[in-house]
C-alpha cells in the first residue's frame, strides 16, 4: 500500500478529484494550511491542496513571475497557466507571503477561474486578531454558500470540525510510530501518506490512516545511522526525503507544513462560536513563520519535537528565494548550535530532481559528522 501511495504522490495525485467531479461535485484549490478546510467539507466541497509536484518546467509563470520568485510557487502558477488546474472550481487565495499572493493573482489573472475568495489573515496575535479571523471566515464561508449555492449549517460544521479534530488524533498516532525507538514507518512514507490526504475527501483519508496504522503497528524499518528532525519551508517532494533516507537519515519526524506543523499544534477549542473557535484553532496555534512574532513559540515548538523523537541532527530546508523560511532558518540555527545541537540548512530549487546530487552532497557530509561524535 505504502509503495503504491509513493507512486500517487511522486505527481499531483489527481484521480480522485476527477472522480469527484465526474460524480457532480466540485473542487476548491488551497495551496496554504492557513486554510480551514473544514469550512470548505461544511460546504459539501472537496479541498484540494495545490502543489507543483513532478513539474520541473516553469516558462510560462516565469513570464509573470521574476526569477527571484520562490521555484514552489512558479511551479504551481506554471501548472495553473497550462491548463492542468483547470478542473478547479475555486481558488482561495491567503496571505501566507507575498510570493504566493503574487502567484493566486497572476493566475487569477491570466487563466480566470469561475470562484475566488481572499482569505486574509492576521501576522501577528493582538486581543482584537481572533476576532478578526473569526470574521473573514464567516465571510469565506458565506462567499462559498452565495457562490455554489449551498447553505452551510452549524451542524455540518461541527461535523466536518469533529472529523479533522479524529484525523488529527490519527496523525499524531501515526507519527508515534515515527518517532518510535525502532521506527515503524518512514518519513518518506509518512510524507506521501500527508499528500494523498490532502486529495480526498476527508472521511477517505480517515479510513486511509486507520489502514496505516492497523499495518503498520508492530513494523520495524530496519536500520539506519541517524535519527533526523526535518524541518522549513513547503516540501512535499517525497524523493527528497527518500534520498536523505536512502544515505541514512532516518526522519522520523519534521516540523513541515507538510508535516506536523498542519496538525500537531492544533488542540481541540471549545467555543460556542464555530467560526470564533476555528480562528482560535487556525490562528493562535499557527507555528508558521508568517508569525514572526511567534519565534520563541516555533523554537520551543521544534525543540520539544527533537527531544521526543529523540534526534541526532536537524536539516532545515527552504526553496530558494523563499525570504519568510530563509530568515526563519537562519534564527533557528543560531538557537540550535547554542544548544550544540548539529544542524544543517540547505537551500534547494524546489522540485529539482537535478538539485539532488548537491543536496547529497551535503546531507552526506553532515551524517558523517553526527556519526564522529562521541
Amino acid at each position: 500500500m505504502m509503495q503504491e501511495l509513493f507512486e500517487r504522490v511522486r505527481g499531483l495525485d489527481l484521480d480522485r478529484a476527477a472522480q469527484w467531479k465526474a460524480a457532480g461535485g466540485k473542487v476548491v484549490g488551497y495551496t496554504c494550511v492557513f486554510t480551514p478546510v473544514e469550512i470548505i467539507e461544511a460546504a459539501g466541497l472537496l479541498p484540494f491542496r495545490i502543489r507543483g509536484a513532478g513539474n520541473a518546467e516553469t516558462e510560462m509563470a516565469d513570464a509573470r513571475l521574476s526569477r527571484f520568485n520562490c521555484s514552489f510557487c512558479r511551479s504551481c502558477l506554471q501548472l495553473g497557466l497550462d491548463g492542468t488546474f483547470d478542473f478547479l472550481d475555486g481558488l482561495i487565495e491567503t496571505n501566507g507571503c507575498d510570493q504566493l499572493r503574487g502567484m493566486f493573482e497572476n493566475w487569477q489573472y491570466a487563466r480566470p477561474v469561475d470562484f475566488f475568495h481572499y482569505l486574509k489573515g492576521p501576522h501577528f496575535l493582538a486581543p482584537e486578531s481572533v476576532d478578526y479571523f473569526a470574521n473573514e471566515l464567516r465571510l469565506f464561508a458565506e462567499a462559498l454558500d452565495d457562490y455554489f449555492g449551498v447553505k452551510t449549517t452549524d451542524a455540518d460544521l461541527a461535523a466536518a470540525t469533529a472529523i479533522q479534530a479524529r484525523i488529527r488524533e490519527k496523525l499524531a498516532l501515526v507519527y508515534g510510530l515515527r518517532e518510535a525507538e525502532r521506527p515503524a514507518i518512514t518519513g518518506t512514507e509518512t510524507l506521501a501518506l500527508i499528500l494523498a490526504g490532502s486529495a480526498v475527501p476527508a472521511k477517505e483519508f480517515e479510513e486511509l490512516l486507520d489502514d496505516v496504522l492497523k499495518q503498520r503497528t508492530g513494523h520495524d524499518i530496519g536500520s539506519f545511522k541517524a535519527r533526523i528532525l526535518l524541518g522549513g519551508s513547503a516540501t512535499d517532494e517525497v524523493e527528497f526525503v527518500g534520498m536523505i533516507e536512502e544515505m541514512g537519515g532516518a526522519v522520523v519526524t519534521d516540523t513541515l507544513c507538510f508535516g506536523t506543523r498542519a496538525f500537531w499544534p492544533r488542540r481541540d477549542v471549545v467555543d460556542d462560536e464555530p467560526y470564533r473557535a476555528l480562528a482560535e484553532l487556525y490562528l493562535r496555534q499557527s507555528m508558521c513563520p508568517r508569525m514572526y512574532d511567534q519565534f520563541p513559540d516555533r523554537l520551543t515548538y521544534l525543540l520539544t519535537a527533537a527531544e521526543r523523537a529523540r534526534v541526532d541532527g536537524v536539516i532545515l530546508v527552504h526553496n530558494k528565494f523563499c525570504d519568510v523560511h530563509g530568515i526563519d532558518n537562519a534564527l533557528l540555527r543560531l538557537r540550535l548550535r547554542e544548544k550544540e545541537m548539529p544542524v544543517l540548512c540547505l537551500e534547494k530549487e524546489y522540485g529539482g530532481l537535478a538539485d539532488l546530487g548537491r543536496m547529497r552532497t551535503r546531507v552526506q557530509a553532515f551524517l558523517e559528522r553526527i556519526g564522529e561524535r562521541p
